[in-house]
Formats: C-alpha cells, sequence, structure tokens
C-alpha cells in the first residue's frame, strides 16, 4: 500500500502545480481497509478538501490503483475528524452558556484567504459551460450576483448529484466579493453548518453561532438535504434564514430534489424556500457534454480529438463529475501505458463504464419507467393513440431514450410504434421546450432519470 500511495504522490508531484499538490494531495493520508487487499481508505483534513479531492482527483487515484494492483481499487472518502451527532436538547431548554462566550467564526482552518469566503476561486461564470441544462439557472444566478439581496431572495437552485449546483452558487459569490470584497460572505456545506451547530453546544458559543450567520451579507448554503430530520440544525436555520431576509440579505441554497419532495425538513422551511425563485439544473445534453470536457481539457493542457469527447459523452450521461472522472481516467490511462489519447486507447481505459452504462438502461426499461410513472399500460407507448395523457409520457419516454442510450432515432421510432425518425425529433423538441417553461414537468423528468439510473 505505502508503495502504491509513493507512486500516487510521485505521479502528482510530476503532473501538478506545487500549489495545487501541496494543497490538495500532499495532506491526504491512505489508510488499508479490513474488508479486502485493494480497499482503502483516503483520509482529507477537512471536507472541502475531501469534495475537491473527490471531483477532481480521485478517479484518477482509482485508475492509477488499478493499474498498480492490475485489479479494481475501492477508494472510500474521509474526513480526519468527523463531527458527533447533536445531543439531545429539550425544546426550549438551552445547554448552559459561558459568560462571555468567544466571538470567533465557527469551523476554521487556519488559511485567512480563503477562511473568510471559503469560495473556490476556480468556480466562477467563465468557467462554467452553460447549455440548455443550466441556462435558466445561470440566468438568474448572474441577476443574483448583480443584485444581492434584491432579486430572487432566497435562490434556490436543485438537480442531481455532480450537475454543477456547488460551481453556480461558487461562481455567484465570487462575482459578489469581486465587486464587493468588504461584504461578509460565506460558503458552507449543510454539513458543516450541522457541524458548526454541534460545536456551538459543545463549546456554548450559541451566541457567537447566531451572531456570525445572522451577520453575513450573503449565506450559500449547498445540499440542504443533509438537514433530513437534524430538527436542532434546522431551527438554527430558520431563524438565521428569517433573520437575513429581513435584513434584505442574500440567501442562495442548493439541493439535489425539488423543495417540497426533500424528505425530513419542516413545512415552515420548505414554505420560506418559495419566497424567492427555484431553478433546476438538469442532466447535460449531449452538445453540451462535449463542451465540458473540451473545456475541462483546455483548462488541464489535455489534447483530445472529437472522436474521444464525443465516446466519453455518449456513455456517460448523468453528471458533470463522472464526465471529468472519465476523462481523468483517459488521461491517466494513457500515460501510464505511454501511449497517446486516441479512440482506441480511450475505448481500452473506459471499456467498464461503457460495458455497464449499455447494460444497464435498455429502451425496454424506459418504457416501463415511465408508464409506471404515469399509471399507463406499456403497450400505450407503442399503440396509436394519441390522447394527451398518452401522447405526451410517450413523448417523454422517447426524449429519455435519447438522452439515456445509443439508440438512434429510427431505432427509437420502430420501438414506438414504427415512427418515423421526424416523429421522433418533434417528441424530443418538445420536451426541451416545455422543460424551460413547465417546473412540473422539469421535477417529473429528475425523478424519472433518477429512477432509470438507479
Amino acid at each position: 500500500m505505502s508503495e502504491f500511495w509513493s507512486a500516487c504522490l510521485n505521479r502528482f508531484e510530476q503532473e501538478l502545480p506545487a500549489q495545487q499538490f501541496n494543497t490538495w494531495i500532499k495532506s491526504l493520508q491512505l489508510v488499508s481497509e479490513e474488508t479486502g487487499p485493494t480497499h482503502f481508505r483516503l483520509v482529507a483534513p477537512n471536507r472541502f478538501v475531501m469534495q475537491w479531492v473527490r471531483e477532481r482527483y480521485l478517479a484518477q487515484i482509482e485508475a492509477l490503483g488499478q493499474d498498480f494492483f492490475s485489479s479494481p481499487v475501492n477508494i472510500n472518502l474521509a474526513v480526519a475528524d468527523a463531527a458527533p451527532d447533536l445531543p439531545a436538547v429539550t425544546p426550549g431548554i438551552e445547554p448552559e452558556r459561558s459568560p462571555t462566550p468567544t466571538a470567533t467564526k465557527p469551523f476554521t482552518t487556519g488559511d485567512p484567504e480563503y477562511e473568510k469566503t471559503r469560495l473556490n476561486a476556480e468556480f466562477t461564470f467563465d468557467t462554467l459551460v452553460t447549455g440548455r441544462a443550466n441556462d435558466l439557472a445561470r440566468a438568474a444566478a448572474q441577476q443574483v450576483a448583480l443584485n444581492p439581496g434584491v432579486s430572487y431572495n432566497p435562490l434556490f437552485i436543485y438537480g442531481g448529484v455532480g450537475l454543477g449546483k456547488t460551481h453556480l452558487i461558487h461562481a455567484i459569490g465570487n462575482s459578489i466579493y469581486g465587486a464587493n470584497p468588504e461584504l461578509e460572505i460565506r460558503y458552507v456545506h449543510a454539513e458543516d453548518y450541522f457541524s458548526d451547530v454541534v460545536r456551538a453546544f459543545q463549546q456554548n458559543t450559541r451566541d457567537a453561532f447566531k451572531h456570525y450567520y445572522r451577520s453575513l451579507d450573503l449565506l450559500l448554503i449547498d445540499d440542504i438535504q443533509f438537514f433530513n430530520r437534524k430538527d436542532r440544525t434546522q431551527e438554527e436555520f430558520f431563524y438565521a434564514f428569517n433573520a437575513l431576509i429581513e435584513a434584505k440579505k442574500q440567501i442562495i441554497i442548493t439541493c439535489d430534489t425539488y423543495p417540497k419532495d426533500v424528505q425530513g425538513l419542516e413545512e415552515r422551511l420548505v414554505s420560506r424556500f418559495d419566497w424567492g425563485l427555484t431553478v433546476a439544473i438538469e442532466p447535460p445534453e449531449l452538445e453540451m457534454r462535449i463542451a465540458i470536457l473540451k473545456k475541462k481539457a483546455e483548462a488541464e493542457r489535455i489534447s483530445i480529438s472529437d472522436e474521444v469527447s464525443f465516446l466519453i459523452a455518449k456513455n456517460l450521461r448523468s453528471n458533470v463529475r463522472e464526465l471529468e472522472g472519465a476523462l481523468n481516467r483517459v488521461v491517466a490511462y494513457a500515460r501510464f501505458h505511454g501511449r497517446e489519447i486516441n479512440l482506441e486507447v480511450a475505448k481500452e481505459a473506459l471499456r467498464d463504464i461503457i460495458g455497464a452504462t449499455n447494460r444497464q438502461i435498455s429502451l425496454e426499461l424506459v418504457q416501463k419507467t415511465v408508464s409506471d410513472f404515469y399509471k399507463i399500460k406499456v403497450a400505450d407507448m407503442y399503440s396509436q393513440k394519441r390522447t394527451r395523457a398518452i401522447a405526451r409520457p410517450r413523448q417523454i419516454a422517447m426524449w429519455l431514450t435519447r438522452e439515456l442510450t445509443t439508440h438512434s432515432l429510427p431505432e427509437i421510432g420502430e420501438a414506438f410504434g414504427g415512427r418515423d425518425h421526424t416523429t421522433v425529433m418533434h417528441a424530443c423538441r418538445t420536451i426541451i421546450d416545455l422543460r424551460g417553461k413547465d417546473t412540473r414537468l422539469n421535477n417529473d423528468l429528475h425523478i424519472l432519470m433518477q429512477t432509470i439510473k438507479g
């Protein structure tokens, strides 16, 4: 294990600038797991580093491990000092407080420049690839960045894992901070907010905690679904939310699903999310996925052909994180074997992913899932019925098949009752147009895609 990790460190040290290597890689520790010889736990010093490594480097580390051990490796990410669960507190009874709580910012890391906002400077509007999947969310985000506390407060952004929600809210924060560096801005993941609440009770610094969060000019809170069933955390956030809104301070929230569908959130919180604007980020379409890969390769000074980009984009459809991970895997594979990045190398590097994608999602699965969701018969999918209750689910199923499988337009048309490929094109265009207008349809598509992909 130590030899493998040393090889990884040497590789990253050669490939990354010294600052990036020291910040993201050098602080990591690799620990063996008892579950198997190729099962490891990668320990990060804090949650932000863990998240960054997961998004940018984990796929490459796994690829390096597969080549080193000649078999797939399993790497779990963990934080060195995880926060304990929140102790039970009787409603109306607060823990004993110290007479003079220290008014310090919770959850500090020791880096003053980063600690001021916790914003990732690399996540900007310029580095965000825009397409139909996120154009509305980006437009709303830019409006908020121009008029914080005035336009769309709160701004609630929802979408599946790895679709760019975190990038977008960091972009808002960086834009506002760049124009107004004197403002108090804080990006915080929901789990870190929970940890801050725990710490405030354990250290008797609740007053300092409340003062800090309620004095912010901009609060960006990521993945609020992690507030699920954390009653005390929800209560603290409820009062902080009210205080900030009343003071006309901007709040931006992300979640993995539509706010009314989040399990375990208090109704009073959900209702307040409706005060502003709720926008969705959808899985990127093929053209957008190719553009994301091209931009990522350009940023990393990697040369990839259109054929390689198309191969990756066609087989990884769910989110940006998987796309970047696949690209890293191809790059690592090519470097380990001393070969140029071409279509053949990409197929070899991604053979497991391509095989799994083709096995998991079938045209029949899409038809059955959509039929069950809208409570119609599967036979209606390829019947000649044109009632709205049948036609709209059929169009949705055609669009999902186009997005999630490798079937051509004629093949899709044939599977839906021998229809012409132009009918399939019309159905796909109809659903794409409706996504930008119909919030309910957007939510249905999100649920269906998550269900189909398992």
